[in-house]
């Protein structure tokens, strides 16, 4: 049986990335590096997968380590290393508010220390490597997939560790590495259940807009009729990689999971308060006040518990261009659904699960 070593699991995405990837059509089994502390949580995972996907039975080995530690505290993983021929590294810490020690442990050392893992797997045919879009960080105009060290600034450690993480794939990749890397825009929840494992991004904005009555006040920063918010659902997501990650053209390429056509921030407003049955009354706010006033005006977060690092997505200045994403999922029947198609299923998933938060793995 060829093995696949998966990070990131039981995150949302690695969960519905492995049914995917371990398709009834072939004999692929799964080692999924868990930490310790996630482990209950794993295993009650794997249970619900096995259980909804008859196929993935005995095809799910978990395995506790940490990518933070060299040879991922796996001790001396030589055996291992001879059976894997794919690695698929999601595994990061997905918060804007993330400090930078912890982000330089995870996203940096993390990742150096699978690129390692990955170069002593002498029958490695792909390192599959999940970056995001946002290292482009604060860059002004088009960013495209050839794209990454422009000069750019950074709203938070977040983008900067992703992207100093990618930068290390990249010199991995031009020293022969084989890899492909994915870079997913914002990511909401499944286009068809609108099922997420948390609540960040547009969602500060909804739930914010449900916790009010009929008529609701939104401050707005920024110019909403130019700025664009690039959304993505979960679904396409794992869609994309489970495609791309089985294709040998997808060999050294980059994709940004992206929208082409992203809403504006008016756009995105005025549907957000359809979907929620809210008339909007939008006040202009300055950005960097409305940051300063979340931070420190005492009440002002826990009123509206919007963080002010995604304040800064209202107003952000770069646009996303996906040119290999579309040509290599052209006729593969995996496309991007319209954003105002699902968005009612994502609101109605957020009133059936007020339980839900917005706190990362870590």
């Amino acid at each position: 049986m060829s093995k696949i070593f998966l990070t990131g699991f039981p995150g949302f995405l690695g969960s519905e990335l492995l049914p995917r990837i371990l398709s009834p059509d072939n004999d692929k089994v799964a080692i999924c590096l868990v930490q310790e502390k996630f482990l209950a949580d794993a295993e009650r995972r794997v249970g619900a997968l096995e259980s909804e996907y008859p196929h993935l039975e005995n095809r799910l080995e978990l395995l506790v380590g940490d990518i933070t530690q060299p040879n991922l505290a796996l001790g001396k993983p030589k055996k291992l290393q001879k059976s894997i021929i794919e690695i698929f590294h999601l595994a990061a810490v997905y918060d804007l508010s993330v400090e930078r020690s912890l982000g330089m442990r995870v996203n940096v050392d993390g990742t150096r220390n699978m690129l390692d893992f990955a170069a002593d797997c002498g029958g490695l045919e792909r390192f599959q490597y999940v970056s995001t879009c946002y290292v482009s960080g604060r860059y002004a105009g088009i960013f495209r997939e050839l794209d990454l060290a422009k000069g750019q600034k950074f709203n938070n450690y977040y983008e900067e560790t992703k992207f100093l993480a990618e930068l290390e794939v990249q010199k991995r990749m031009v020293a022969g590495l084989p890899t492909t890397i994915y870079r997913p825009a914002i990511v909401v929840g499944d286009s068809r259940t609108g099922a997420t494992q948390k609540y960040d991004g547009p969602y500060y904005v909804m739930r914010w807009l449900l916790r009010q009555p009929l008529v609701a006040v939104l401050p707005v920063v920024g110019d909403p009729d130019t700025v664009r918010v690039n959304l993505v659902p979960s679904d396409f997501v794992v869609d994309a990689i489970a495609e791309l990650s089985g294709q040998a053209k997808s060999l050294g390429k980059v994709y940004q999971l992206a929208d082409p056509n992203p809403l504006t921030v008016d756009e995105l407003i005025r549907e957000l308060g359809r979907a929620t049955g809210r008339l909007v009354i939008r006040v202009p706010a300055p950005w960097e006040a409305s940051k300063l006033a979340i931070d420190f005006l005492p009440g002002v977060y826990r009123l509206m518990q919007i963080p002010s690092s995604a304040i800064d997505y209202f107003v952000h200045p770069t646009h996303y261009t996906c040119d290999n994403t579309v040509e290599d999922l052209a006729g593969t029947g995996v496309e991007l659904p319209s954003f105002l198609g699902y968005l009612d299923r994502l609101v109605r998933f957020v009133k059936q699960h007020p339980e839900i938060g917005s706190d990362a793995m870590v």
